[in-house]
């Protein structure tokens, strides 16, 4: 049965590529497309029992590991987030569609950097609800996704489609539900690929306080979710605000998803790009905090013809091959679902476990009878004390742990008395999941399609 649902897909995606227009979207995505099924007019075409053959194989092997990876979900790692509320502290527990949900791709930037406009240069189209100016226009958060006909669905709707993953998003209620939209439209690229597109951050303490939801919070619940993550940058506003500070920050964890584009480049001459790009790189510095120097891409990301008077031709030409380097990491990222898919399982499950292991300490620490109320508060007080008194117990990375302040911030609300105690079959459940069944599942079903 699993096979022919697969099959039926395989055919559908196949139909839709071979008739779909080279025009409706750019023509880097459009080759690699028609490459999956077909061949250079010179050449014999290619069995189309062997390419859909290739493509099943691709599609089931896949299929069979995003099913195994709910399996020990359910069995195992689950247990483990609701006993020690993993949910309330961290992340809202998954469902099969958090699983099945296709890759995102999430832009983040200062209004007016050319969000919106990226991802209509990418599909070649607009989208329901896209609007575009000077002043910060997008006042919502827009998933934009494939769909049979193009409409907006309101955020409330959404949060409650079982077939969406979006469910998680309730936890930040109704100010912002009422600030998320889902566009759908059909498009050959939104059968892979789902964009996010966000408001423009805004600088200034009042500005900030004027949002009735956690914007930051928001934009990291989207951030482990997504597959990757493109910051954008105008040449003109390369000044960080303590907003854009924020978000950036609340990115930790998912540095190797982060990609800078430099937008709006044809704007400027070379001299001053050269000059502009050093300042980017000084301002971030300060702000991302790592040695390792990240992924940017220079260019204009529009569909109007580059600035040649400012750029000159050496401008052009770079501009051409950056443009071709970002669409090429995005034509990757479908192929590289399954990965991110095991990558994200396993990140969350040390997560799950370091959290089990702060809660059961810190109901350790409770007295049995009197003094509970002082003996809270001065947990904590101290919690980094704690924190560093579990890190070396478990012998765990203090990289690992989460924000002390956030943390603290949570625990304000919960009485420690209700906490779980140390339940070490759980913990080595999720520690065999990881050793042993996780390998197992990739070994098997890999080596069965070699």
């Amino acid at each position: 049965m699993l096979v022919h649902k697969v099959l039926s897909r395989v055919s559908t995606n196949v139909s839709r590529t071979s008739f779909t227009s080279a025009s409706k979207w750019p023509q880097h995505f459009s080759n690699h497309s028609h490459s999956l099924i077909q061949q250079s007019p010179n050449k014999e075409p290619l069995s189309s029992v062997t390419s859909i053959t290739d493509i099943l194989k691709s599609l089931y092997l896949d299929k069979s590991i995003i099913d195994g990876l709910k399996r020990l979900y359910r069995q195992k790692l689950k247990p483990l987030e609701v006993t020690y509320r993993f949910n309330d502290f961290v992340s809202p527990l998954m469902t099969d569609s958090d699983f099945d949900a296709k890759p995102m791709v999430m832009l983040l930037g200062q209004y007016s950097t050319g969000k919106t406009t990226f991802i209509k240069h990418v599909l070649k189209s607009s989208y329901p609800g896209a609007h575009i100016g000077p002043e910060p226009t997008t006042d919502k958060f827009i998933v934009v996704m494939s769909g049979s006909d193009e409409k907006t669905v309101p955020g409330n709707t959404v949060a409650v489609q079982a077939d969406l993953p979006f469910s998680g998003l309730k936890t930040f209620g109704t100010a912002f539900l009422s600030k998320f939209v889902c566009a759908q439209m059909p498009h050959p690229l939104l059968e892979q690929i789902t964009f996010v597109d966000t408001p423009g951050v805004l600088s200034g303490e009042k500005q900030r306080t004027q949002r009735a939801y956690d914007f930051t919070g928001v934009t990291s619940w989207f951030a482990a979710k997504c597959d990757l993550i493109l910051l954008l940058f105008d040449p003109h506003k390369l000044d960080i605000s303590d907003e854009f500070s924020n978000v950036i920050s609340s990115l930790r964890g998912h540095d190797d998803k982060i990609r800078l584009v430099l937008n709006k480049a044809d704007q400027v001459d070379t001299q001053q790009l050269m000059r502009v790009y050093g300042a980017l790189m000084w301002s971030l510095g300060k702000v991302l905090k790592t040695p390792e120097v990240m992924r940017v891409y220079i260019g204009s990301f529009n569909d109007m013809p580059v600035n040649d008077a400012a750029t000159g031709p050496l401008g052009k030409e770079l501009f051409e091959k950056e443009q071709d380097d970002l669409l090429s990491d995005l034509k990757d990222i479908p192929k590289a679902a399954c990965d991110r898919r095991i990558n994200e399982f396993v990140k969350r499950a040390r997560a799950a476990k370091i959290h089990a292991y702060i809660i059961s300490h810190l109901k350790n620490e409770m007295p049995f009878m009197i003094g509970k109320y002082e003996a809270q508060h001065r947990l904590i007080d101290n919690l980094a004390a704690e924190f560093g008194k579990v890190q070396r117990e478990f012998h765990l990375p203090p990289a690992d742990f989460p924000n002390v302040d956030d943390f603290r911030e949570r625990l304000s609300g919960y009485n420690f008395d209700n906490f779980a105690k140390f339940k070490p079959r759980m913990i080595q459940a999720v520690d065999d999941m990881l050793a042993y069944d996780i390998p197992n599942l990739l070994k098997n079903f890999r080596n069965s399609h070699d």
